[in-house]
């Protein structure tokens, strides 16, 4: 006797035959035990499911808002583990527009343009990159480690750079560092927060930004 697939399984397999360049899918699970229907619910909170009688709705998201599909799989092995079993189908999906892919603009080229609008003689700068995902963070984190960059939030990294001298990255290597996430697709946006010009530190690593009660 076949043993009844797991959920994450079946979610995998789901998620296997969407299109490539798909953004959101929406799915429903049918559980037909009441009391386990509405354990299932609250297992798949965090994706703001719908319940109707012992059908499930809730969705996924590759970028932006909504629970990534790593965060589904791992809501989904909560529900497998507690023997919860149901049928679960995808009701439909949303491909990302081509003409949002095409407009999308690289971090390298976000933070080269950034850079163009300060004054030439800037000598310091606070900025932050927002990713698109969540899913993003930990791997953008590893490629841009020569920046030093520190979370803020659940989806951004800042850090400082130097012009010339003092604490910060190189202009440069942020810009290589940049083209190495875009070379791993990730997305985001690129904000220059604070900039200085023409700070000359005596004895110390440069100037010091005291936001939110906390120097950085």
């Amino acid at each position: 006797m076949l043993r009844p697939l797991r959920l994450v399984d079946r979610f995998n397999e789901i998620e296997r035959e969407l299109p490539g360049d798909w953004a959101e899918a929406t799915l429903v699970l049918v559980v037909p035990d009441a009391g386990r229907c509405e354990r299932a619910a609250a297992l798949l909170g965090p994706t703001n499911p719908g319940r109707l009688g012992s059908r499930i709705r809730f969705g996924t998201a590759r970028r932006g808002a909504g629970v990534g599909p790593d965060g589904v799989r791992r809501l989904l092995r909560l529900l497998d583990q507690e023997g919860i079993r149901g049928a679960l189908e995808l009701v439909r999906a949303r491909e990302e527009p081509r003409t949002e892919l095409r407009r999308r603009e690289s971090l390298r080229d976000q933070w080269k343009r950034a850079l163009d609008t300060l004054p030439a003689d800037w000598s310091d700068v606070y900025a932050e990159v927002r990713f698109e995902s969540t899913d993003y963070i930990e791997r953008a984190a590893l490629l841009l480690a020569p920046v030093n960059p520190a979370r803020d939030g659940a989806n951004a990294l800042r850090f400082r750079c130097a012009h010339h001298f003092g604490y910060g990255v190189s202009p440069e290597m942020a810009t290589r560092c940049f083209e190495r996430c875009d070379e791993d697709g990730i997305t985001g946006e690129v904000e220059i927060l604070h900039a200085l010009s023409d700070t000359n530190p005596v004895g110390t690593q440069g100037p010091v930004w005291l936001l939110n009660g906390r120097a950085v």
